[in-house]
């Protein structure tokens, strides 16, 4: 009989409701997983209980894999820096070699249990048991016990850090008045047992900890002292033996691995990152010259060319996106008025069509989607040339000239030049910037008026609340409203699907009518890879589990 909750409590009373959602259509393939999954459903369960066949996430080799060789991956180098604060995904997929995390999400859209064995949610969301996976040694020789996730949990919780976006996702076991974790929020019950208490009901805090800055450091971590020496006491497969931020780095096997024998050996002797820049026309040339083996991401406008070459193409589907933000805190956009004119003056579709050669879904200035469980459909934005003009006279901006900022590689700035366009078109003034990527990032979060791509997350209140929710670290229009931050955090709590999409209608509609955002479609995610790379097909949240990754050929 398959057991049906990771631990031995009986099945959780909102796992029925959601195998009805399904069952009635209301909820897709990978929104059930997540849900039933955050609730401590074991994933063979969920698969039983929704009726469902185990998806096949790649094909099968033809051969046994065989151990040994380096990957080769072109993709951006970032800087390095304290895990808590990686504000984008390269940076996890080199530190991940070394620092693991306690739950992984998989690219069916299932959590599975990594550091952690199992966890548990009690019914009504106020309470998580983590159940620690025993044997599991760091790259140091020590043991790692519940003082090592507890350290972290309390680091995580750091509301005085700046840039720490983890104390978005720890945000119902802080206390706001000291801005660190409340008494009692983190309890250790033995060397392999954590218990969490919130101060509200929160769904999300197991979907947060797959998050990439969610890497699991030693106890001994001193943001301070040497962050690379630091980040290789790990407990993975690799150690990081290089890294340059614009340059690239490279990892090598540890002789010794606690997870050989609960996922069997990791396979590759080594893995390099390559930084290329920013023009994907050098990582086709790199690809077509046999200096990279593969990419980390492929965008649109290179796909078709990649394929020529005879590579191997994966996709995911995802909730990528790039967004048009407002900083609503730098006039003109701190008037209403100003920022729904600009939502008005442009047609999401085109963009999608100018910006990522329709490669994606039409999205509704929200930044919540279909694929989310508690997605409320809303009637999509309309282009309204007239309305746009009408409300900049209003505000007495008719003949401001916008300053419209993005960074220089191809899809982003082509986004932003299909918005700009449209713009122009609808009688505005504007200006286009175009920064280095070297540059662009180190004020990202300060711009008045600018483009950034946001990574996909399993809950549309997950990404609502560290984009959105009033004093979040990556809350990069400024917004703050109280009413919003209650709805939301009313969400949050609801472990009801459908009680929680109804609370997401007055949700969505509040932010999309405040026009902090210009949102206009989901993207796909593509890799290409030569054909010898097996094991390696796109993720949607871009990440890179490489300990099952080899290479089919000889030496």
């Amino acid at each position: 009989m398959t057991a049906e909750m990771m631990t031995g409590r009986g099945l959780h009373p909102m796992a029925p409701p959601l195998v009805d959602g399904l069952r009635r259509g209301e909820l897709s393939r990978r929104e059930y997983l997540a849900a039933m999954m955050a609730l401590g459903v074991t994933s063979a369960a969920a698969v039983s209980l929704g009726g469902l066949a185990r998806a096949q996430t790649e094909q099968a080799p033809v051969t046994a894999p065989k151990p040994g060789g380096t990957l080769r991956i072109a993709m951006d180098s970032r800087d390095l820096k304290d895990p808590r604060l990686f504000d984008w995904s390269e940076m996890g997929n080199v530190a991940r070699q070394s620092l693991e995390y306690l739950i992984r999400w998989e690219r069916d859209y299932s959590f599975t249990p990594w550091l952690l064995e199992s966890w548990e949610l009690n019914d009504t969301a106020t309470e998580v048991v983590l159940n620690l996976r025993q044997g599991v040694t760091w790259s140091n020789g020590d043991a790692f016990t519940a003082e090592d996730v507890a350290f972290n949990l309390n680091r995580w919780c750091d509301k005085g850090v700046l840039g720490n976006s983890m104390a978005g996702r720890m945000a119902s076991l802080i206390d706001p008045d000291t801005g660190l974790a409340r008494d009692g929020a983190i309890q250790i019950v033995d060397d392999h047992t954590i218990r969490l208490v919130t101060g509200y009901p929160d769904i999300t805090l197991i979907p947060g900890l797959a998050d990439y800055p969610a890497a699991i450091v030693h106890r001994s971590f001193d943001p301070e002292g040497d962050l690379l020496a630091q980040i290789n006491i790990g407990t993975g497969p690799y150690d990081i033996t290089r890294w340059e931020m614009g340059v690239g780095a490279a990892a090598a096997k540890r002789p010794t691995w606690w997870g050989e024998a609960v996922f069997g050996p990791a396979l590759l002797d080594g893995i390099e990152w390559i930084d290329l820049g920013t023009d994907p026309s050098a990582t086709v040339a790199a690809l077509a010259a046999g200096e990279v083996d593969c990419n980390h991401q492929t965008l649109s406008d290179a796909r078709d060319q990649m394929s020529s070459l005879g590579l191997a193409l994966s996709e995911a589907t995802t909730a990528a996106t790039i967004v048009c933000r407002f900083n609503v805190n730098v006039p003109p956009y701190d008037d209403q008025r100003v920022r729904n004119a600009m939502q008005a003056a442009v047609d999401n579709s085109v963009v999608l069509a100018l910006g990522y050669d329709g490669a994606g879904e039409v999205a509704e200035n929200h930044h919540v989607g279909p694929m989310h469980p508690e997605y409320f459909a809303l009637p999509k934005p309309t282009r309204d040339v007239e309305r746009a003009q009408a409300l900049l006279a209003e505000a007495g901006q008719t003949d401001h000239e916008f300053e419209l900022i993005s960074i220089d590689d191809l899809w982003r700035r082509n986004t932003t030049d299909a918005i700009a366009a449209q713009m122009r078109d609808a009688g505005m003034k504007v200006r286009r910037k175009v920064i280095p990527s070297a540059n662009f990032w180190n004020d990202w979060a300060k711009y008045p008026l600018s483009t950034t791509n946001w990574n996909p997350r399993p809950l549309g209140v997950q990404v609502l609340a560290l984009a959105y929710r009033s004093g979040e670290a990556w809350n990069e229009t400024g917004y703050a409203n109280p009413a919003f931050d209650e709805r939301l955090n009313q969400a949050m709590g609801t472990v009801d699907v459908e009680a929680r999409r109804a609370l997401m209608q007055e949700i969505q509609s509040i932010l999309q009518d405040s026009g902090v955002i210009l949102q206009p479609y989901w993207r796909k995610v593509y890799r290409h890879a030569k054909p010898d790379v097996q094991g390696f097909p796109a993720h949607q949240a871009l990440e890179q589990h490489l300990e099952k990754v080899w290479l089919d050929r000889e030496g």
